[in-house]
């Protein structure tokens, strides 16, 4: 192991930042909207100092939207569930450009949600 964390170190080091949430309260037409949903998280990465290389999505029979958003940093992900008034996001960054706790509110925000959960893990060499 000690090897593993030698030859990281001759690279570079490593460190970012993962954001899980998850919002609840939310309309159940904006948990559904894959066009608002993919606008709402390209702006708000955008904001926050993330580069959005590529996005995806997929809107769900009878409901819900996943949303998969590839950073020059890393990534973003948004699944929601009308159904409960619930969506589930992770927003990963490497470095220090971006703020992911920060895209994190401002989709919770964006999204109209009056209630967000959310835990910062940090990861790499701090």
């Amino acid at each position: 192991m000690t090897q593993v964390l030698e030859s990281a170190h001759a690279v570079g080091a490593f460190t970012g930042q993962h954001i899980i949430a998850e919002v609840k309260g939310v309309k159940a037409k904006r948990l559904n909207d894959e066009l608002l949903l993919r606008d709402i998280m390209v702006s708000a990465l955008a904001e926050a100092g993330a580069t959005v290389l590529d996005v995806t999505s997929k809107r769900f029979d009878p409901q819900g939207v996943t949303v998969l958003v590839l950073l020059s940093e890393s990534h973003a992900s948004l699944h929601t569930y009308p159904e409960i008034g619930s969506a589930f996001m992770d927003v990963f960054t490497c470095g220090h450009r971006a703020d992911p706790e920060h895209a994190a509110r401002l989709i919770a925000d964006r999204l109209k949600a009056p209630v967000l959960q959310l835990k910062t893990i940090q990861r790499g060499i701090q």
